[in-house]
This record gives C-alpha cells, sequence and structure tokens, in this order.
C-alpha cells in the first residue's frame, strides 16, 4: 500500500492515466506519486506477478493490464478494453523503454531492431491505439520518455540514443498534428536517475575489437559504478510530470535534471559555434 511522505498531492480534478511499464523505473514512481495525488492508474506489467505487485499499490484506483509493447496486434484490444471497461484516458505515458549499450560496430543489427520496436514502434503504436479515442473527445495529452540522450550522445549508445532521437522528433511532430484537436504532446527527457536503466535493465552487447577498449572500456566501468547513485530522484521526476500534466499549455519539450540541462545547454552552444563556422559554405548551396 502507498505510504504518504514528505509531499502534498495538489487539488487537482482526478484524471486516469496510462501508463506503460510500471514495474520499476520512472513508471513505477509516476503510477505511485499519481495515486498518491488521487488519480486512477492503468499500468502495463509483463507478468502475472508483476501485474499482482502493481494492483497491491491501490485498491481501486490500480489496474494492471499484461502487455509487451512489442506485441503490436495486441495492443489495440487492451486499449479499447480500458476505455470500454474503465473509462476514458485523460493520459497515456510512454515509458516502457530500455537502454542498449554498445560500440556501434559490435552490435548486431538485431540489437538495433529490438531496441527500436521497444522505444520507438512501442510507443507509436500505443499512441496510435489511444489517440482516436482522446481525438473523439477534443483532450487528452501523450507524455513520451525520452532521454538527454534524444538531443546528446556519447560513445557506446549510439542505438539507444538513435531511438530517443527518433521519439523526439516523432513526439514534435504529432504534437503539431494534434495540437487543433486539443491534445498536448510532451517528450519528456531525464538525465541520470536513479533507475535500473544502467543495472538489470540495460542490454550490453559482447566487446570484440580490441580497437574500442581504450575509449569505451573507462565509460562501461563508469556507468556500472554509477548506477544507484546518480543524482536524480525518480519520484521528483514523477512530480515534475504530474505538475506538466496540470499545466494548460504544457512544453513539446521537458528536461529533466540540472546533469541534462547543462548537457543539452553546451550541445546547443556547440551547435551555434559550428553554424557559424561553416556559414559561408553552408549559404553557397543557395540557387
Amino acid at each position: 500500500m502507498l505510504v504518504h511522505a514528505h509531499w502534498t498531492p495538489p487539488m487537482t480534478s482526478p484524471k486516469r492515466l496510462l501508463i506503460t511499464g510500471v514495474s520499476s523505473g520512472f513508471g513505477r514512481a509516476l503510477a505511485r506519486e499519481a495515486l498518491l495525488a488521487g488519480h486512477s492508474v492503468v499500468g502495463t506489467v509483463r507478468s502475472p506477478q508483476a501485474l499482482h505487485d502493481f494492483e497491491q499499490l491501490h485498491p481501486h484506483h490500480a489496474t494492471g493490464r499484461i502487455l509487451d509493447v512489442t506485441d503490436f496486434d495486441a495492443i489495440d484490444d487492451v486499449v479499447a478494453d480500458i476505455e470500454q471497461n474503465l473509462g476514458p484516458l485523460d493520459v497515456l505515458v510512454n515509458n516502457a523503454g530500455y537502454g542498449h549499450e554498445g560500440i556501434l560496430e559490435e552490435s548486431s543489427l538485431d540489437d538495433m531492431r529490438r531496441q527500436f520496436d521497444v522505444n520507438v514502434f512501442g510507443a507509436v503504436a500505443m499512441i496510435k491505439a489511444t489517440l482516436p479515442y482522446m481525438r473523439a473527445r477534443r483532450r487528452g495529452h501523450i507524455l513520451n520518455i525520452t532521454s538527454m540522450g534524444g538531443f546528446i550522445t556519447m560513445p557506446g549508445i549510439a542505438y539507444y540514443c538513435g531511438s530517443k532521437f527518433a521519439l523526439e522528433g516523432i513526439s514534435e511532430a504529432l504534437g503539431k498534428e494534434v495540437e487543433p484537436f486539443g491534445i498536448h504532446v510532451t517528450a519528456v527527457a531525464p538525465g541520470s536517475f536513479r533507475t535500473d536503466w544502467a543495472g538489470r535493465s540495460m542490454s550490453r552487447a559482447p566487446r570484440s575489437i580490441a580497437d574500442y577498449d581504450l575509449l569505451f572500456d573507462p565509460i562501461r566501468k563508469a556507468r556500472e559504478e554509477k548506477s544507484g547513485h546518480q543524482l536524480g530522484d525518480p519520484a521528483k521526476a514523477a512530480r515534475a510530470m504530474l505538475a506538466v500534466m496540470e499545466s494548460d499549455a504544457p512544453p513539446a519539450h521537458l528536461l529533466l535534471g540540472s546533469d541534462a540541462l547543462q548537457l543539452v545547454r553546451n550541445k546547443l552552444d556547440t551547435m551555434a559555434v559550428e553554424a557559424t563556422a561553416w556559414e559561408a559554405l553552408t549559404r553557397s548551396t543557395d540557387g
């Protein structure tokens, strides 16, 4: 059962949230904080035991559904069942995802397909199943959990960054498509948080090419050692997401964490300097 600790939920109108991947990490944290705030949460999990554990969070307002977001043929029926039997969904949170770590040359195309199936195609399939209901009601909010890795990159997570860059772009374009229907889309990009992302949840490609040892081995070692000790607090991230859900004008992109803010600002500054340095060549291609 939920224990109230150090936070008074805002007085808001209750919403029904559908959150994918509520067994751990941001999904679990957001579900807990949403339930504390008086909302109802439908959470997707991948096993009967996880479903039982999730529903124990609240006897009435926590409802589980077993669903793998890569089971694309099952998603429409699950969403239809929720809409018909539980009630209208106000918010979809595409949280289900994982990180693939590995030098690109050492990582298989199957690794990439799996990364994109979960992080991109799964999210889009959930959106496509949910949008018709939100569009008919002329209201709704979609939150896609991306990453600061959807803006910045580092060696060894090319597939992960690729998937998050893709979801950032899809979110921004989608937001422009559905704005006329009163539907908001927010891409939420966390920095480093104390979740299982770099631990149990991460898929790591085996090392095979010695040329990359000097570059990558220290990065992998540091990431493993830092896991569980990151700056970010998932509960505080969840509260930030709830605040965005209450906004009449939510942002298209929301960075979470001071590290994400600094790294993305650095990236934008670097891009501005590079664009200026090559401006003459860039302009030379006009007419």
